[in-house]
């Protein structure tokens, strides 16, 4: 049998991140030689976190790339056991590395196609290894829960705990040197106030009924004349959309102007939102 060194196995414990008694059991597997030992560690790595696949993920990171130049937009949930591990460095970058692979990389049409594909950041691994090392050195579970990238003009925001992030679509003079603040800005927006539709006709028949509904009876019960109460419904139903349609709400940066005046003035539209809760 191999003589395996102190000085071995602090080395794999560089390389790897784990504990000593566990790098010094895959160095002994492998006959002291590193590489068969990082394996034998990976392989190991991969039971154990199959035994516990059954375990909550409560917590996580939502992570968006989006760059108008480049005319692509992502944004991933990764999910994880618990907020330190979320919080830590080292998940941070697992979930920036997935929203970028996926925006600058073939694209995916589900989490475990993108799983496969190699690190943007790391050419030489797949996400899906990545991943996999880290559950070793942390012992999580992490899920990769869901997945977007919209092939068009976008801005993006995530806020700064991971846990609200949006996308925006843009179109128009996308290549204009504000257009990239504008959109970012207005995808904070959206994280920040939440709109239901990005347009009144986007928003659901059957809401813009009740809510007519709702001023008509307000409007009688204030003894209104009937002949003036559609003019004031109209009225109000201007104000109900300014709370929750995009376009129409003031800007959360400048509320002396909508959302889409904003737009409007520096030539964009926009076409289309997601907005993301962790968890939801």
């Amino acid at each position: 049998m191999a003589e395996i060194t102190a000085a071995a196995v602090m080395a794999l414990r560089d390389k790897t991140g784990l504990p000593m008694m566990e790098c010094k059991k895959a160095l002994l597997e492998s006959g002291g030689n590193t590489e068969q030992a990082v394996e034998w560690l990976r392989k190991q790595g991969v039971k154990t976190q199959s035994m516990r696949a059954d375990r909550e993920t409560t917590t996580g990171r939502l992570a968006v790339y989006a760059d108008p130049a480049k005319g692509v937009g992502s944004m991933i949930e990764l999910k994880c056991e618990s907020a330190p591990v979320a919080g830590s460095p080292e998940f941070k970058a697992l979930a920036e590395d997935m929203a970028t692979t996926l925006a600058l990389g073939p694209g995916a049409a589900t989490p475990a196609a993108l799983l496969a594909q190699k690190s943007h950041a790391h050419p030489d691994r797949t996400l899906e290894d990545l991943k996999n090392d880290l559950f070793n050195r942390m012992r999580e579970v992490f899920d990769l829960a869901r997945i977007c990238r919209i092939d068009a003009p976008c801005g993006g925001y995530a806020h700064h705990d991971g846990t609200k992030a949006a996308l925006v679509e843009i179109a128009g003079k996308t290549s204009s040197p504000e257009a990239a603040a504008i959109a970012k800005d207005v995808s904070m927006h959206v994280v920040a106030l939440a709109p239901q539709a990005l347009t009144k006709e986007n928003l659901d028949p059957e809401v813009v009924a009740k809510e007519r509904e709702i001023l008509t009876e307000a409007a009688r019960a204030e003894g209104k004349p009937e002949n003036i109460i559609a003019k004031m419904i109209e009225g109000r139903l201007r104000n109900f959309f300014s709370q929750c349609v995009l376009l129409e709400q003031p800007f959360v940066k400048d509320d002396k102007q909508t959302v889409g005046q904003l737009a409007a003035a520096a030539g964009l539209q926009i076409k289309r939102m997601e907005n993301w809760k962790l968890g939801s």
